[in-house]
């Protein structure tokens, strides 16, 4: 079967010279990559994750299995949506990605094996999956959750080399790095800091601004209410926001549990809150600040339109 592999890659590498067509990338470092038209020229190729085990892909998967939202998004993004055979059930952006009732979370390798995957890539919470796909030789990249902005740009970048589409990836990253980087320059900065509760649920689950979305705040130069609680996503009490008065709040459980800017208002002794009073209460899409795709443009321009109106009155 190796030899097979070989000869294979030699025959492909033969045809790219025959039609003019030249290119290289076998490392996940390596600034050089395979011409557009002839992305299975840069196989094999080892790629790795920060925390994870290298995978070595023999040849361009045509086969994926997404049970990754984020990754869902970043493949169709980079121009791998062809080879998307099946996504998860929490995979719904964009519209037409195959949604199947699997499961990163309860799904067993048998049944992503029936799907008949040349590459599955999961979230790095689904280690007992990937054991079980290892095992029935499917390569499985698990992907950690993000950090920052760094981080997402990282992982976007190896998907493109995953998939065979690694200018792809790069062009995407430095589109999606001028455009943040505009967004925010464009932001005007307020005279003083101004204070933010972030809701990730309507009891009062919160994200710090060690999280992912935190990041994307601090890019604002916005002080985090709950900070001093610790962790990246902690259960806040009601007296502790009521108390912290933040002059900014975004709420990002809109469709998971029908939250409004309007319904924060109606809450128990909410309407005396300075968001509140002045309208500074903001929907974001729970998504956009779930998820550390592509879309992350529209979560930062998200917050920089919240940024922008609290100063406006």
């Amino acid at each position: 079967m190796t030899g097979f592999r070989r000869l294979a890659t030699l025959l492909l590498a033969a045809l790219a010279l025959l039609v003019g067509v030249t290119g290289c990338a076998t490392r996940p470092h390596s600034q050089t990559t395979a011409p557009a038209d002839d992305p299975a020229s840069a196989f094999p190729v080892k790629v790795e994750l920060p925390g994870q085990q290298p995978v070595t892909l023999p040849q361009q998967p045509k086969r994926i299995v997404s049970l990754s939202p984020t990754a869902t998004e970043t493949l169709y993004a980079i121009g791998a949506g062809d080879q998307v055979i099946a996504v998860d059930q929490f995979s719904d952006f964009p519209q037409q990605a195959p949604r199947t009732n699997l499961s990163a979370f309860t799904t067993d390798a048998a049944a992503v094996g029936g799907h008949d995957p040349d590459l599955v890539i999961a979230p790095d919470s689904a280690g007992q999956l990937a054991e079980g796909l290892k095992a029935a030789n499917v390569p499985t990249l698990l992907t950690p959750a993000a950090a920052n902005l760094d981080d997402a740009y990282r992982q976007i970048e190896v998907l493109g080399q995953a998939t065979g589409h690694t200018q792809q990836a790069r062009d995407l990253v430095a589109k999606m790095r001028g455009e943040i980087d505009k967004i925010v320059r464009d932001t005007p900065k307020p005279p003083q800091p101004l204070t933010y509760y972030h809701e990730v649920s309507p009891d009062y689950y919160t994200a710090t601004s060690r999280s992912f979305v935190g990041n994307v705040y601090n890019l604002f130069g916005l002080h985090n209410i709950a900070d001093e609680a610790g962790g990246d996503f902690p259960q806040l009490s009601e007296e502790h926001v009521l108390q912290a008065n933040p002059n900014l709040i975004f709420v990002s459980d809109v469709k998971c549990c029908q939250v409004t800017a309007a319904s924060v208002g109606e809450r128990p002794g909410w309407n005396t809150l300075d968001a509140v009073h002045k309208k500074h209460v903001f929907e974001i899409d729970d998504d956009l600040a779930g998820r550390w795709g592509p879309r992350v443009v529209d979560l930062v321009r998200s917050v920089a339109d919240g940024v922008t109106k609290a100063q406006q009155g």
